[in-house]
């Protein structure tokens, strides 16, 4: 853990941050709002005390109340990776700026976030699908997406939460053990 870091993070952005900054392991997490994003990211990557200039990687998060985006960002001034979450992105328009105009590889993150969870990133020059296809109207990855249920087990079609599992229909009694925790 580089202590360090943290001290430098919490000087510079401290009153920007939406939590306390939190060191585990190798890695530092800075949680900060969406719109603040693009200037805390312009700041760590070119105020020289921080010199992130690599962006290892960027995801969407589902929370279930709220969107999330999280930067994954290497600097030769720290053995630590830092993680930076703009968080409380609302759900029913999920919409933050885009990185772009720093990392440039960060316009297929951006797509694939976008395509998976639906977050619109502002300013990305070509925000379009790049797994699912173009008229696909859902998001795969959000906590509510539903999947068309298999025939065979659906009490006569619809549809069933993906994570919600339940037992086949006119299994014969004892086929099915259910384990006491």
């Amino acid at each position: 853990m580089d202590r360090a870091l943290k001290a430098r993070l919490q000087a510079r952005f401290g009153d920007i941050a939406s939590g306390p900054i939190r060191q585990r392991h190798d890695e530092t997490e800075l949680r900060i709002p969406a719109g603040a994003a693009p200037d805390v990211l312009r700041a760590l990557h070119d105020e020289p005390e921080f010199g992130f200039l690599m962006l290892s990687d960027l995801a969407g998060v589902d929370t279930g109340d709220h969107m999330q985006v999280v930067y994954h960002l290497w600097s030769e001034t720290t053995s630590d990776w830092l993680r930076v979450v703009a968080d409380r992105i609302p759900r029913d328009d999920p919409r933050t700026p885009s990185i772009t105009f720093l990392w440039k590889g960060a316009e297929w993150m951006e797509r694939e976030a976008y395509d998976m969870f639906g977050i619109v990133f502002e300013g990305n020059r070509d925000l379009r699908r790049i797994y699912m296809p173009p008229d696909y109207t859902s998001f795969p990855l959000r906590k509510d997406f539903f999947l068309p249920d298999d025939a065979a087990r659906s009490p006569g079609g619809g549809v069933r939460h993906m994570e919600r599992s339940h037992a086949p229909q006119g299994a014969p009694a004892g086929t099915i053990r259910r384990v006491k925790a």
